[in-house]
């Protein structure tokens, strides 16, 4: 008998909008037993495009962290490229958290032997770069391209960004020589079928690539390691929005 699942996905940004486009993607691709519980903080930045942001977002994703964790969910997604607050989830959670652009690029080198990357705001190839180096993935990596407009211009009906998106992937592909595209933000995650056919290659959306690990490490029974650094936290008292973060007794 299958077991069924249920996987948060957490939104870092208050946008409601981009989380549904987040959660559609993710059920298209989960096995009919997996449920998505599809989250995004109250509070906090309605996107995602530097360091400023991702400090404030960090916070709203370890409190939907907890919340999953007391909920009993069997693993935790965070849905932003710049994977925000992903190690500090790790301590926190029960089950597996897997960050979209560490996903994203694991499976693109499963898939090719170089890739390119496509992202938003030209400032956030920086942050795209330093994950690159974080796990490794520097030498896989090509290129990567921006469409010089905010993550927010997914999501405004005009369809600028995804044609801009397109025209960067058809660009990457003739000039990168990549056998493999990544797609640079979660708002552009339900491009990546269409392009995949268009492209003849694949383009690779985060957001799914997690809901298939996540799925896969439930089947195989494995979670985080909680030997060494990403053990729970230490038992601290904190105060004020932090309170109850890292309470020692929910742990065990």
């Amino acid at each position: 008998m299958v077991k069924s699942l249920c996987i948060q996905l957490i939104n870092p940004n208050t946008s409601q909008a981009m989380t549904e486009v987040m959660a559609q993607t993710a059920r298209s691709v989960a096995a009919p037993q997996t449920h998505i519980l599809a989250v995004c903080p109250e509070e906090g930045a309605p996107s995602i495009e530097g360091h400023f942001d991702e400090a404030i977002a960090t916070l709203g994703v370890l409190q939907q962290i907890k919340a999953g964790r007391d909920a009993g969910v069997d693993g935790h997604i965070i849905a932003c490229f710049g994977d925000p607050g992903l190690l500090a989830a790790r301590e926190l959670a029960r089950a597996p958290v897997i960050g979209i652009a560490e996903a994203a690029m694991h499976l693109a080198t499963m898939l090719a032997t170089r890739f390119s990357i496509v992202t938003t705001l030209p400032r956030t190839l920086t942050i795209a770069r330093h994950l690159l180096h974080q796990y490794g993935f520097e030498r896989h990596c090509a290129a990567l391209h921006a469409i010089d407009l905010p993550v927010l211009s997914l999501e405004d009906g005009s369809g600028l960004a995804q044609e801009k998106v397109r025209e960067q992937c058809i660009a990457a592909k003739k000039s990168d020589g990549s056998g493999a595209i990544v797609l640079g933000c979660g708002g552009m995650a339900d491009l990546a079928q269409e392009l995949t056919i268009e492209l003849n290659i694949p383009v690779i959306d985060g957001v799914s690539a997690a809901v298939k690990m996540v799925e896969s490490l439930a089947a195989l029974r494995l979670t985080t390691s909680k030997h060494g650094d990403l053990d729970y936290p230490l038992e601290k008292p904190l105060s004020g929005r932090f309170a109850g973060l890292n309470l020692r007794e929910h742990y065990v």
